[in-house]
């Protein structure tokens, strides 16, 4: 979805297609921070 949104930007210009494409690249950042957490609470028990 991400990869589909940023190339319908680029061949557009569609303010609409942007912001889906960077809501997405935050929520994928939020799921890499949640993992890294994960790992670390489990390695401290």
């Amino acid at each position: 979805m991400r990869d589909f949104s940023w190339k319908y930007f680029t061949m557009t210009g569609d303010v609409g297609a942007y912001l889906l494409y960077r809501e997405s690249a935050g929520i994928r950042e939020q799921d890499t921070d949640e993992g890294a957490s994960d790992e670390h609470e489990e390695a401290c028990e």
